[in-house]
């Protein structure tokens, strides 16, 4: 059985394991380095700013999405559970949450082609992430 549930800091060496893996399988523009460096912040930095929901199946987390001011920020899959429906219920409880606005690395298709299935389209580009990094930043709205 598929639920989703608030998230709690009790659930954060979950969360990290779980970014850690659904990372490696979708973002391999990312060096080693670069992971090390975003999996340093997740913690301190990036999981505690955002309303943190989970999805759980017979009890164990297969994926997790972070909304901060209707933007969802992070959406993360296990790699083991892709494809098998749980970002799409992710997805739909964001947007039934408010959630309008979502960014995504240019280098992979994979989610922009996802996003842009549940009703997203592009409104700007940027050629850097947040952190500068040369990693270009796709915006989409509903």
């Amino acid at each position: 059985m598929k639920n989703i549930r608030k998230c709690s800091e009790s659930d954060y060496s979950d969360l990290v394991d779980i970014w850690e893996r659904s990372v490696r399988s979708s973002h391999d523009f990312l060096s080693q380095a670069d992971i090390a460096e975003i999996r340093s912040k997740l913690v301190a930095e990036y999981l505690p700013n955002v309303d943190l929901s989970c999805i759980e199946a017979d009890g164990r987390i297969t994926g997790f999405i972070g909304i901060a001011n209707a933007k969802i920020e992070m959406l993360f899959i296990d790699s083991v559970f892709q494809g098998q429906g749980y970002g799409s219920m992710l997805m739909d409880y964001a947007i039934n949450q408010g959630a309008m606005s979502v960014d995504v690395n240019e280098q992979n298709p994979k989610a922009l082609e996802f996003y842009k299935s549940k009703g997203f389209h592009i409104t700007g580009r940027d050629d850097t992430d947040d952190a500068g990094r040369p990693f270009p930043i796709l915006h989409l709205s509903l």
